[in-house]
């Protein structure tokens, strides 16, 4: 779009310098509040697409992967846009209602990670509590105990072997999606207190008429 604004240099030559500044943080907060608007209804029209608890998908265990073909490739395609979408960090094949050991992880700055039939090896006996969300319990966040580093085994879509070594929030991600092929949530994994408050927020509220 060309720019709208249109200057006449003799009849402006001593506009004040201070009312333009104005006008341009002006634009940039418009902009600014425009592109957060735009990626909240991409987030939400991406969770509307990932199934939310008490969906039965979400408490069903996944099956072992034996065809990687092209199915598969983009099965793993859509969950990487729709977890980049959801602005979230991690996204198992259950969360669509896919029964397969699969999910999409984005560990560092290398981009999303896809891992198939994935195997925790040697998690550490050194634990540590810290706050989880899922992208299919709505606004939920409880404190769940995890290992502080882990072995992440499995296949990559096209059937290769793949290994990572994994510490810190890597490390809770995955033990986070490899829950979810089992279904497990993070509501079975924190404390009483906690997941009374978690199962009241996921009640459905009633409609008022």
């Amino acid at each position: 779009m060309a720019d709208e604004h249109t200057h006449d240099h003799d009849d402006e030559h001593d506009d004040d310098h201070g009312e333009h500044d104005h006008d341009h943080e002006d634009d940039a907060e418009a902009r600014k509040e425009f592109e957060e608007a735009q990626a909240e209804a991409i987030r939400r029209r991406a969770l509307s697409q990932i199934r939310q608890y008490p969906d039965v998908a979400l408490r069903m265990k996944a099956h072992e992967v034996s065809d990687f073909n092209g199915e598969l490739v983009q099965l793993v395609e859509r969950m990487q846009i729709l977890m980049h979408d959801a602005q979230g960090v991690g996204l198992a094949a259950t969360q669509l209602g896919m029964l397969r050991r699969v999910f999409v992880f984005e560990p560092d700055e290398t981009g999303a990670k896809a891992v198939v039939n994935p195997r925790l090896i040697d998690p550490s006996e050194e634990k540590e509590t810290d706050e989880e969300g899922c992208l299919s319990l709505r606004e939920v966040r409880v404190p769940v105990e995890r290992s502080l580093r882990v072995t992440l085994e499995g296949k990559d879509p096209a059937g290769e072997d793949v290994r990572y070594e994994l510490e810190g929030l890597d490390a809770r991600v995955v033990q986070h999606e490899v829950d979810h092929l089992d279904g497990v949530l993070i509501i079975d994994r924190t404390d009483a207190e906690h997941r009374k408050q978690a199962l009241g927020t996921l009640r459905p509220q009633p409609v008022l008429r």
